[in-house]
C-alpha cells in the first residue's frame, strides 16, 4: 500500500523511508528500485506515479514509448491499464465471531502470522494497545517502544525529539529523558519485559492474554465486556509503565541486582528472573517496606530464582501464581516458605554439585558462582591485585586449571575437559605462563614462588595468601601437595563451589 500510494514507512530505527517499487511494462515485472534499475529506461522507477491522481496515463504511455523505441503504445497502454486494476484486488480478511474467547483469538493471531516473524502474546497485546484510539493507545505504545529502544541506543533521543514532535511534548517522553545519557546495559528491557513488569505489578496477574482481555473491557466474573473496565485497565497499565520507566525506580532496581555481584549482562542468563525481581521491587516499594530491607530482599529473590530456574518454564503461569501469593500472604512470608522448602542442606550438598556436572558455562549455577566471587571481592586466580570483578568487566576469558591441551593429549573429550569445575577466571598472562603444564608441575612451582623462588605465575609470594586465593576459587588446598587425579579434582571442587554458593546466598 505504501509503495502504491507513495507513503513513507518507519524502519526498525524509526527512520521515515519510501519503499519504491519499479515496474517493467515490456516484461510485466516488478522489482524493488535499485541504482541499476534507476538507469534502465525500460523500467518505470516508481509505480506510485501510475496511481497518482495528478498523473495522465496517456502522457505516461507516450513518454515511455518515446524513450523506448521498440515499445508498442497500444500494448503498453493495455499493460498500464492492467496495472491500475491492482487497486480492485481483494485483500484477504479473516472475520472472527465476537463471542470467541480471547484465548482463541490470541491463538488465531499467532498461527496466522506463523509463516512470517514469530509472534507472541506480547505482540498481540501491543497490537491491541496501538489500535485503541479511545484510550490514547498509540501514545502508550510509543512510550513502550521508545523506552526500550532508548535503553539500548541513547543517541536515539534526539531523533524522537526531531521526528515525533507530538510525542516529545508528552509526559512519557519527559519521564524517559534520563535515558539519553544512560550507558548502563545491565538491564536492557524489550517491550515484552516492560509489559510483563507493568502488567503483573499493577494487575497482580501474570498472563498477558489476561491483559488483552482487560484492555478490551472483559469482566472476568460476568464474562461480559464493559467500557468502564477497558478505561480502568488502560489507566492502570499507563501507571505501570510510568513506574517502570521512572528513573529512581529503574536505577535503584539495577543497583540492587548489581549489588548481588551481577555486574555484567553475561552473568544474567534469565531475563524472566530479572523481570520478576523488578516486579518484587515495585511491590515492596508500594508496601512501604524500608529501603534497606528491599535492598536485601530483591537480590536474594533474584539469586534464588536464578539457581532454581523458577521462571525458565511456563513463566507466565509462575508469574501469575507468585504475584497472587505475594498479594495474599505478603512477600516476607511467601519468600521464606518457598526458599526454606527448596534450599535445604540436601540441596546445597547434593543438587548443586550435580548441576555443576556440565560443560555449559551458560548454566545458571556457574553464572551465580561468578557473581558470588564478585560479591565477595575475590581476586583473579593467582592474582594479587586484579579482582574477579575487573576481569569480568574486561571480558576476560575463562581458563582451565587442568590445561585443555594436556587433557586432550590424554584422550579426553571436549565435554570432559571443558567441565565448569575446571574453569577459573584468570589474567591472560597467568594462563599463558601455565600453558600446557601439568598442575603437578605448576602448583609445585607456586609453592617455590612463595619460598623465595622465581615469580612465574602472578605476584603472590606468601603461602597463606596463596592458600586464601585458592580457597576463593574453591581449589582444593591439597593441590599444593601434589596434583589430584582429574575426576577426583572435579568432584572435590564442585563440593567446594556449592559450599561457597551457600555462604554467598546467606550473605544476601
Amino acid at each position: 500500500m505504501a509503495s502504491l500510494l507513495g507513503n513513507e514507512v518507519l524502519t526498525k530505527d524509526y527512520d521515515k523511508v519510501r519503499i519504491s517499487i519499479a515496474f517493467n511494462p515490456m516484461e510485466e515485472k516488478f522489482e524493488v528500485l535499485n541504482p541499476a534499475i534507476q538507469k534502465d529506461i525500460t523500467w518505470i522507477p516508481d509505480i506510485s506515479r501510475v496511481f497518482s491522481p495528478d498523473t495522465s496515463l496517456y502522457d505516461l504511455v507516450n513518454e515511455y514509448c518515446a524513450q523506448n523505441s521498440g515499445a508498442d503504445p497500444k500494448n503498453v497502454s493495455k499493460i498500464i491499464e492492467k496495472l491500475t486494476k491492482i487497486t480492485n484486488n481483494h485483500v484477504g480478511v479473516i472475520e472472527l465471531n465476537s463471542d470467541l474467547s480471547i484465548e482463541t483469538v490470541t491463538e488465531i493471531f499467532i498461527r496466522v502470522n506463523s509463516a512470517g516473524k514469530t509472534l507472541s502474546q506480547a505482540d498481540f497485546a501491543m497490537s491491541k494497545i496501538a489500535s485503541d484510539e479511545m484510550h490514547d493507545g498509540t501514545t502508550l505504545r510509543k512510550a513502550i517502544d521508545y523506552f526500550c529502544h532508548l535503553s539500548v541506543a541513547p543517541e536515539f533521543y534526539d531523533r524522537i525529539r526531531t521526528n515525533d514532535k507530538d510525542f516529545s511534548k508528552n509526559e512519557f517522553f519527559q519521564q524517559m529523558a534520563w535515558l539519553k545519557n544512560e550507558t548502563d546495559n545491565l538491564y536492557d528491557p524489550s517491550y515484552t519485559d516492560m509489559l510483563r513488569v507493568a502488567f503483573t505489578s499493577k494487575f497482580k496477574r501474570g498472563k498477558l492474554e489476561d491483559l488483552v482481555a482487560l484492555l478490551s473491557g472483559r469482566n472476568f466474573e460476568t464474562r461480559q465486556f464493559e467500557e468502564r473496565i477497558a478505561e480502568e485497565s488502560f489507566s492502570k497499565l499507563k501507571g505501570g509503565v510510568r513506574d517502570f520507566i521512572n528513573e529512581t525506580n529503574f536505577k535503584r532496581f539495577v543497583m540492587m541486582i548489581r549489588s548481588g555481584g551481577f555486574v555484567d549482562p553475561s552473568l544474567i542468563g534469565s531475563q524472566n528472573a530479572v523481570d520478576f525481581a523488578y516486579i518484587v521491587y515495585l511491590a515492596l516499594r508500594d508496601s512501604k517496606m524500608p529501603p534497606a530491607d528491599i535492598g536485601r530482599a530483591v537480590p536474594r529473590w533474584f539469586v534464588f530464582s536464578m539457581l532454581t530456574g523458577r521462571y525458565s518454564y511456563s513463566p507466565e503461569s509462575t508469574f501469575n501464581s507468585d504475584i497472587q501469593s505475594i498479594s495474599e500472604r505478603g512477600f516476607e512470608d511467601f519468600s521464606k516458605t518457598i526458599i526454606d522448602s527448596q534450599f535445604s542442606d540436601a540441596y546445597w550438598e547434593n543438587l548443586v554439585p550435580q548441576d555443576m556436572e556440565t560443560s555449559s558455562i551458560a548454566t545458571p549455577t556457574f553464572r551465580v558462582f561468578q557473581a558470588s566471587q564478585v560479591k565477595m571481592n575475590d581476586k583473579g586466580f593467582l592474582s594479587r591485585d586484579i579482582s574477579v570483578n575487573d576481569l569480568i568487566m574486561q571480558k576476560s576469558d575463562l581458563h582451565h586449571v587442568y590445561p585443555k591441551a594436556l587433557l586432550k593429549k590424554a584422550g579426553l573429550t571436549k565435554g570432559h575437559y571443558n567441565q565448569i569445575a575446571n574453569y577459573v577466571i584468570a589474567q591472560s598472562e597467568i594462563n599463558i605462563a601455565i600453558g600446557e603444564k601439568d598442575p603437578a608441575v605448576y602448583f609445585k612451582e607456586l609453592v617455590q614462588q612463595c619460598q623465595g623462588g622465581p615469580k612465574k605465575y602472578g605476584g603472590i609470594t606468601d603461602i597463606e595468601e596463596l592458600k586464601s586465593n585458592l580457597r576463593a576459587h574453591c581449589i582444593p588446598i591439597q593441590m599444593l601437595e601434589g596434583a589430584m587425579e582429574y575426576n577426583h579434582f572435579l568432584e572435590e571442587r564442585r563440593k567446594l563451589m556449592a559450599k561457597k554458593l551457600k555462604e554467598y546466598f546467606l550473605l544476601l
